[in-house]
């Protein structure tokens, strides 16, 4: 068992994917040791609500169980990572439609820190440059729509459902968001 636990340690992401679309419990055990840290900080900053983050985390490592043999990998230019955060945002929305639909939408995490989020040092850090300098001179609100559609992938109707704005304002902030971008790179 040891030796197979630091094989396991040696693999990557997709390794441990790849493993776990072969029924492989113990491979399972060690992609959710790695990833369920940094995947709760990401969704407990975009909803303050711990039940719904618990409820999210829950549902993407199930789908992520029983649908890791449809994880096509870096054969797409994908990466595990970035495919299991696409599961749970999603996750996400639909939990936050459900919620809407019966009750008020959950508290989601509003900008009140007064630290900048994790994801944030991370993104002007990898981000640099002209780019960099851009994004950290955007408006926070604009800002979290680009997060949404242009990193997290989301649609504008689930990025309006992620933020709690309406679909227009979506649009208003990405459009508004593209001008600036393109008014500090030119």
């Amino acid at each position: 068992m040891r030796s197979g636990r630091k094989a396991l340690g040696e693999l990557d992401e997709e390794g441990l994917v790849r493993l776990v679309a072969k029924g492989d419990r113990v491979a399972f055990e060690e992609l959710y040791r790695r990833t369920s840290p940094w995947m709760a900080v990401r969704l407990r900053r975009r909803c303050a609500d711990e039940q719904i983050v618990a409820e999210v985390m829950q549902e993407t490592y199930l789908a992520v169980w029983r649908a890791a043999g449809a994880f096509a990998g870096t054969a797409v230019g994908g990466t595990a990572v970035g495919w299991l955060w696409t599961i749970a945002a999603r996750r996400l929305v639909d939990a936050f439609r459900r919620r809407a639909h019966h009750a008020e939408p959950p508290p989601a995490a509003a900008s009140r820190s007064l630290a900048p989020a994790a994801e944030e040092e991370v993104l002007a850090a990898s981000v640099g440059g002209d780019v960099g300098d851009a994004l950290r001179r955007l408006a926070p609100e604009l800002r979290q729509v680009l997060q949404a559609m242009v990193l997290d992938g989301l649609t504008v109707r689930e990025t309006a459902v992620l933020l709690g704005v309406p679909e227009g304002t979506v649009k208003t902030r990405a459009r508004r968001a593209r001008i600036a971008m393109r008014k500090a790179l030119a």
